[in-house]
């Protein structure tokens, strides 16, 4: 038997839904903030050439991405130094996310440009979304149910705390 799908209120995901975007990149604007203000910026942990932070409109609890400091669109365009940065991050991130949430999974990926799903295409990023046996979907268009059980402040503050922790 079907069952009907449940409704779960998600206000935090409307403004990404239409659109509601400061001007500017978000990533590069981190990038050169002092480090002071990383709380604010949900930045998890920087290297000199790449930057962990987490997903203001996450698909689930830990959604971080992974984005090089310097601004440029396509992953092929990035020095090699950069590249083996930010998955050297990457690497490290999913260390953090073991150690504190627990995952059973991982989803990983780059939407390449706009049409591939890119919120931010002109920036080359990575997305790093931890997986629990029973959650719903990557993309829970289909999904009965999604619930993110914890706040993006509490999400932060242990995740932060467990880079300060893991090399």
């Amino acid at each position: 038997m079907i069952q009907p799908m449940q409704h779960l209120w998600a206000p935090w995901r409307m403004a990404f839904i239409k659109g509601e975007k400061p001007a500017g990149c978000f990533f590069c604007e981190a990038a050169g903030a002092d480090p002071s203000e990383d709380e604010v910026r949900l930045v998890l942990a920087r290297t000199g050439r790449s930057l962990a932070m987490l997903n203001r409109y996450p698909y689930n609890n830990g959604h971080l991405m992974v984005a090089p400091v310097t601004h440029l669109a396509n992953l092929e365009d990035l020095p090699p130094t950069t590249a083996s940065d930010m998955t050297l991050l990457t690497q490290r991130s999913l260390r953090v996310l073991r150690d504190v949430l627990k995952p059973h999974g991982f989803n990983l990926g780059i939407n390449a440009g706009k049409i591939a799903g890119a919120g931010v295409a002109d920036h080359v990023h990575q997305h790093v979304v931890p997986r629990w046996d029973g959650d719903t979907n990557f993309m829970p268009v289909t999904a009965d149910t999604k619930v993110l059980n914890e706040t993006l402040a509490t999400s932060y503050q242990q995740l932060r705390a467990g880079f300060d922790r893991i090399t």
